[in-house]
C-alpha cells in the first residue's frame, strides 16, 4: 500500500470522515455521506490528479468520479463488484475491507440511487451528467 493510500485510509478509519483523498502529504477530507463530497471535490476546481482515496462506500457511481477526479488508488470500506471492476479497467488499484455484488439504498428496499442513474452507463462525463441529474431529483 502506498504511503498516500495507506494515510487517507488511516484519516477514514479513524472514524472522522467518510471521504479523505491524499497526495503528497495534501489532504483533503469530507464528513458528508453519499456522493455528495466526490461532487464537491470535483466542482471545487482542485486538481486531484495523482492522488488515493479512501471511502465508506464504493460503488460504481463513486467509481466514475474516481476516474474523473485522477485518482491513482482508492480505499473502500465497501466496494460493489462492478465498482472493483471500472476501477481496474481504468488502471486504478483498489483495496476493500468488503466486496458485495451490488451498493443499496439506505433503507436496503433496492438498488442505491445513484447506482441506479449509471446502471446501463460506461463512460465517466455521461455518469457525471446522471449522478447529477438524479441528485436534482431527488433535491426536489
Amino acid at each position: 500500500m502506498t504511503n498516500d493510500l495507506n494515510r487517507a485510509k488511516n484519516s477514514l478509519l479513524s472514524g472522522d470522515y467518510t471521504c479523505v483523498m491524499c497526495k503528497e502529504g495534501k489532504l483533503y477530507t469530507n464528513t458528508e455521506r453519499g456522493i455528495g463530497p466526490l461532487i464537491e471535490f470535483i466542482d471545487s476546481g482542485t486538481d486531484f490528479n495523482g492522488f488515493s482515496a479512501a471511502d465508506l462506500i464504493v460503488g460504481r457511481a463513486a467509481a466514475f468520479l474516481y476516474i474523473l477526479l485522477g485518482a491513482v488508488s482508492v480505499y473502500a470500506d465497501v466496494i460493489s463488484e462492478g465498482a472493483a471492476l471500472l476501477l481496474r479497467e481504468n488502471g486504478i488499484s483498489s483495496q476493500y475491507r468488503v466486496k458485495t455484488k451490488e451498493i443499496r439504498n439506505r433503507s436496503n428496499t433496492g438498488l442505491c440511487p445513484m447506482e441506479e442513474a449509471v446502471e446501463n452507463i460506461n463512460e465517466p462525463q455521461e455518469a457525471l451528467a446522471a449522478i447529477r441529474k438524479r441528485l436534482a431529483e431527488i433535491r426536489k
